[in-house]
């Protein structure tokens, strides 16, 4: 086990926490879960007590960069009114920031990486879902389960579809989750075997000992593609929950491609998307499922 590649994922207690019957370890997963919920709040802290320059500092800038990255996303990806994407904002920006930070935490040499384990990232995928499905009923009542019907179904196959429907609705938790984790843990493990694999050529000496820089070259080249992977994945995991939580809200509607001549008005307080875009070519900015 001491030279597996999955050793780095190995769940190490570090405080035993006895309540009775129940025990509640203190690990290094919950160490460095506390420690990215508190490099981000340090963080927006310092950005907000230090921040607000009208040229903002590297720090500022890192903030706003990811608050706007945010704000655009959640105009792009939910219709409705400005006070529904407000009322929504801070959970999708809590949860891509969170979702960043961890990731790239666990790039850093001797860290644990949290999403690396699917109990963490199932959790949070099922307990978004759970509260995504929460609001869409009480939006929407006993209508929101046609979101399991596809308009213009004929009726003999629409109990087939509400059982296919069904049955996808529920996986979405579940490959919510799983994308993550599988990304995270697969991307690890090959930068491990990499890392071994180069360090055995340069413990052997002799011509293997120029023969290792080439594994190493890997060993850079995958450590960068991985850093590649953890960025995008938290973009991913952000995105499909927009998508996720738009449908709860509009059910069967979606916002279509807006043209890029399309000038999209924003509430000059917020910076939400409000209805009505000024439009210069004709076009529906939402449109029912065909």
């Amino acid at each position: 086990m001491a030279c597996s590649p999955l050793e780095q994922f190995a769940i190490i207690q570090l405080i035993p926490i006895h309540i009775g019957n129940l025990h509640f370890p203190f690990t290094n997963s919950s160490l460095f879960m506390l420690l990215t919920i508190g490099l981000v709040l340090l963080l927006v802290h310092f950005v907000t007590l230090n921040g607000g320059h009208l040229v903002p500092n590297a720090w500022q800038f890192f903030v706003e960069m990811i608050y706007d990255f945010v704000l655009n996303l959640v105009n792009e990806q939910i219709s409705g009114a400005s006070s529904v994407k407000q009322r929504f904002f801070p959970l999708i920006y809590v949860t891509f920031t969170f979702s960043l930070f961890r990731n790239l935490i666990g790039m850093i040499p001797y860290s644990f990486t949290i999403t690396s384990h699917s109990i963490i990232t199932l959790g949070l995928s099922f307990s978004l879902f759970i509260g995504i499905t929460i609001v869409g009923s009480q939006t929407h009542g006993l209508h929101f389960f046609s979101i399991l019907l596809p308009q213009g179904v004929p009726l003999p196959l629409a109990p087939f579809l509400v059982l296919l429907e069904l049955i996808s609705y529920r996986f979405r938790a579940l490959s919510l989750g799983i994308r993550l984790f599988a990304n995270m843990m697969a991307g690890h493990s090959l930068v491990k075997i990499l890392s071994g694999f180069a360090w055995t050529m340069l413990s052997m000496g002799g011509i293997l000992y120029l023969a290792q820089l080439a594994p190493f070259f890997i060993v850079f080249a995958s450590t960068g593609s991985e850093l590649g992977v953890a960025i995008p994945q938290a973009y991913v995991f952000t995105i499909l929950l927009c998508i996720y939580l738009n449908d709860a809200i509009n059910l069967h509607q979606k916002r279509a491609s807006l043209p890029s001549r399309i000038i999209i008005n924003r509430d000059k307080r917020t910076g939400f998307a409000v209805d009505g875009a000024k439009q210069c070519t004709p076009t529906v900015p939402f449109a029912p499922n065909s």
